[in-house]
């Protein structure tokens, strides 16, 4: 029985005004929590037993999913302070097995990766840890933290965002991680304790971490960037995952479950229309994300722009991100850089 840790503590500041209401595992990718989208992976995977580490408006997320329909039994910490992503998982070694290998994943995640692939991997090499890693574009590596690897898969050294040409690789560390039980040996209980910083490095010393390729979709929405291109990605079917129709118009294309649009609404490019959204006559979207329980005025036109949940939207976006609950008319739009 394999088990999963889920990493959900995270303040989310790099998706700032999204996240001041809403927790980042909560964020909609196509009207879908990412959290959501998770669990169904793991359950896809035959991984049900899942514990997350809680702690910015950690009632939100224990509400969603103590009692969920997705096929996981969802259990949870609660933190009273930030512990760091290795801390974290160690407030959480009650869960585990001594004698079983388990899985942990950054809640910010979108993936297609082949999870049992990295499994089969990890247990066939006598590592500690196995990391998922992804091969990108070199001229994208000065953003990730670079994993340098022997012939044989195991991890040489990491370079945080190296420049390129600095950079020994053009493989990043996706955040998929398979432990022994062991692993728990290498994280002090009660402190401040990273992986990145403090455990692979000593990890490193006993050549302890092996690799798994991710060749599949692999993405994360920690940045408001990142966010917008894992939407694009949707529509281009670059990812996969449930979610509601794609529908196409002679501009354009939405994905909307039951947002109430006029006839007259133009979409251009590619948007997705949160749950009980209204928009009114002759506005046009155009490659933007719209949460839920927004109302858009007629004649508005908002592009490229993202607009979470119960905004009233009566004057033109354009590069704009708002947060919940704003009233935005002429006189109060901000540019969110």
């Amino acid at each position: 029985m394999i088990k999963a840790m889920v990493m959900s503590a995270g303040v989310g500041s790099r998706l700032d005004p999204l996240t001041k209401a809403v927790p980042k595992p909560l964020v909609p990718v196509a009207n879908k929590p990412v959290m959501d989208i998770l669990f169904e992976k793991l359950h896809a995977a035959g991984i049900n037993d899942i514990i997350c580490n809680t702690y910015y408006l950690a009632d939100q997320i224990i509400n969603r999913y103590k009692n969920n329909n997705l096929g996981i039994n969802f259990n949870y910490i609660k933190e009273d302070t930030l512990s760091g992503t290795a801390g974290g998982v160690k407030k959480c070694q009650f869960f585990f097995d001594e004698n079983n290998t388990f899985v942990v994943l950054s809640a910010d995640g979108l993936t297609n990766a082949d999870i049992i692939k990295g499994i089969e991997i990890h247990n066939k090499s006598n590592a500690i840890a196995t990391i998922g890693i992804k091969q990108i574009p070199m001229e994208d590596v000065p953003h990730f933290g670079v994993v340098v690897t022997d012939e044989n898969g195991f991890i040489t050294e990491f370079q945080e965002k190296p420049s390129i040409v600095e950079a020994k690789s053009n493989f990043i560390n996706t955040g998929i991680y398979i432990f022994n039980y062991e692993i728990f040996n290498y994280i002090p209980a009660n402190t401040f304790y990273d992986f990145a910083k403090n455990v692979f490095p000593e990890l490193l010393k006993k050549q302890a971490i092996n690799t798994f390729p991710v060749e599949e979709y692999w993405s994360d929405i920690g940045t408001l960037d990142q966010y917008k291109q894992s939407t694009q990605d949707l529509f281009d079917g670059k990812c996969s995952f449930k979610h509601d129709e794609i529908i196409s118009t002679p501009t354009g294309a939405y994905i909307s479950a039951s947002a109430l649009i006029d006839e007259t609404v133009k979409f251009i490019g590619n948007s997705t229309i949160g749950n009980n959204t209204k928009i009114g006559r002759n506005a046009v979207i155009e490659n933007s994300i719209i949460w839920d329980n927004v109302r858009i005025d007629d004649n508005v036109y908002i592009s490229n722009s993202i607009i979470a949940s119960n905004c009233i939207i009566k004057t033109n976006l354009y590069s704009q991100i708002t947060g919940s609950n704003e009233l935005i008319a002429p006189e109060t739009v901000q540019i969110y850089t």
